[in-house]
């Protein structure tokens, strides 16, 4: 294994992948607004192909190029543009494909999650950087299927997880199947709201004390200064800051400053986040919305945070057209993060976070862009 060497995760469905296949295998490409992490992507630098849906590992390229920007066709329902030239080191077939739950013991990455569906944190979204360890164990993984293959039949069905969006004469859009209100997503039962605010509260701790750890200053929504967590008080975090910077109109700053958390840099915000610990979730998509709306050309890196469970939902919601009308799309402003991943990858970052650069976000993050039917 090479010293330098870095392995990458690459999700395809099996759609893209038979696509990436017939083209040749020579190129695999990432959308627009990953290119900042793709141009990370090295010559010699592995790539671990795995199939969503069906939770699988079907391939090893190796990359032997530059990252470029490339629009020549190669996929029929999305480009992606952000590009580097491959070669294939071992390709299986989706039905001979390795499951992750037969390595997912052995991952030092997945092994000792506290909860059990916590793993699926780690592949919200490519490429995204992976443990040297853990990728030779599944590229040795992946050349013992080649060399003695078993067939294990999958559900076609299941080879796309995310929402797909429905073409319409103004844009492409989804409708969620069920619709909630404020209201009725409300619960009497008071255990459950008790846990949901705690939940949310410890998010909200966990990014504020994350980036005062990183050199940042910090804001928190101005109704929630006076909260505690683990018996630490917001209030007596050092850089939380008392005062937005002054470069916005009054209007958006009235939006601004009910944000859950905020990270600053001088007067520059560098990263905003909103909390969603309940099954509805408008209010921080509404939040979110009116921002854009506001201030369409603000370049801000947007993040909802948001239960396990709500993953599907949050990303239908995105897409709504009241969303998807934006200019831009809140889809291309804003990402989720699991709770789950939240705790866990900034449990493993905390001693190196004077180290970390906003754009570690985007490997806890997942896109919320949709592919189109």
């Amino acid at each position: 294994m090479s010293s330098t060497r870095t392995y990458w995760l690459d999700l395809f469905t099996g759609k893209t992948w038979g696509e990436f296949i017939d083209a040749g295998a020579s190129v695999t490409g990432f959308r627009e607004t990953r290119w900042t992490t793709v141009q990370k992507m090295k010559p010699g630098d592995y790539v671990l192909c795995y199939l969503t849906g069906v939770s699988r590992w079907i391939g090893v390229l190796e990359i032997t190029s530059e990252p470029f920007m490339d629009h020549t066709p190669i996929w029929e329902d999305e480009v992606f543009p952000c590009r580097i030239k491959v070669k294939l080191v071992e390709a299986l077939t989706p039905d001979t494909s390795v499951p992750i739950h037969d390595l997912l013991p052995l991952m030092k990455t997945t092994k000792d999650l506290a909860h059990p569906q916590s793993w699926t944190g780690y592949f919200r979204g490519s490429p995204a950087k992976w443990n040297a360890a853990d990728g030779e164990l599944i590229i040795q993984a992946i050349r013992e299927a080649a060399r003695n293959p078993v067939v294990r039949p999958v559900d076609q069905a299941k080879l796309s997880r995310r929402p797909r969006a429905l073409k319409a004469r103004t844009g492409s859009f989804t409708v969620p199947e069920d619709i909630e209100t404020e209201t009725e997503s409300a619960t009497d039962d008071e255990q459950t709201r008790s846990d949901e605010a705690s939940a949310h509260v410890e998010a909200q701790w966990l990014l504020v004390q994350l980036g005062s750890d990183m050199g940042l200053d910090v804001w928190v929504a101005r109704n929630d200064k006076n909260r505690s967590f683990g018996g630490h008080r917001f209030s007596d975090i050092r850089s939380l800051k008392s005062a937005l910077p002054s470069q916005f109109d009054d209007a958006t700053n009235r939006t601004i400053e009910h944000i859950d958390v905020l990270w600053l840099k001088g007067h520059s915000i560098v990263a905003a986040f909103e909390i969603e610990s309940t099954t509805s979730i408008y209010s921080g998509l509404l939040r979110m919305s009116d921002l854009i709306a506001m201030q369409p050309n603000l370049n801000i890196p947007l993040y909802l945070v948001a239960p396990d469970e709500s993953r599907g939902r949050v990303i239908a919601e995105i897409n709504r057209p009241t969303f998807s009308r934006l200019s831009p799309p809140m889809s291309e402003m804003c990402r989720y993060i699991s709770f789950s991943t939240l705790r866990e990858r900034l449990a493993e970052v905390r001693r190196m976070a004077k180290y970390l650069k906003p754009e570690f976000l985007d490997e806890l993050s997942e896109s919320c862009e949709v592919e189109e039917e």
